[in-house]
């Protein structure tokens, strides 16, 4: 027998995380529009600002994303010349993705993004601690989950 309550969308752990993730893709819009990029397109970026020329493979495990989802992604940035991908060297079967000049062009205009996102979150009820503290908790979920997928998979 199932309890009521249960059912309840109030009660639901998983909606407010699936509201705020929307509500925050779309505040960030404003800011990644003027840079002519995406919100999935700025992820990619911020992989390959911290480290530039990593493959394919990597950055969907970096993103918890499967390649069909990160492909066609790739190919338009590289249509808008943010990046370009080339066959690995040492493993034909992998594909290293490189910022172009104008992908590391957008970092400076990128890097006062968080700055101003910070500033839409900040209020007298959301002070700074308690958003690292967020940060930290979803962190540590993530890693629950994927641990959890690994043992589902075996």
């Amino acid at each position: 027998m199932y309890k009521e309550e249960q059912l309840k969308l109030s009660s639901q752990v998983c909606f407010p995380i699936y509201s705020v993730s929307r509500l925050l893709t779309k505040a960030y819009k404003p800011y990644l529009d003027t840079m002519g990029i995406t919100y999935p397109q700025y992820l990619v970026l911020l992989v390959l600002w911290e480290n530039d020329a990593v493959t394919v493979n990597e950055i969907t495990k970096k993103l918890y994303l499967n390649t069909n989802t990160v492909s066609p992604l790739l190919k338009r940035m590289e249509k808008a010349h943010l990046i370009e991908r080339n066959r690995s060297i040492s493993d034909e079967r992998s594909v290293v993705i490189q910022l172009t000049s104008q992908g590391k062009e957008l970092k400076k205009v990128a890097s006062q993004v968080p700055d101003k996102l910070l500033q839409v979150l900040l209020t007298t009820n959301v002070n700074l601690p308690d958003i690292m503290n967020l940060k930290d908790t979803l962190e540590e979920w993530i890693e629950v989950l994927r641990e959890q997928k690994i043992k589902e998979i075996k």
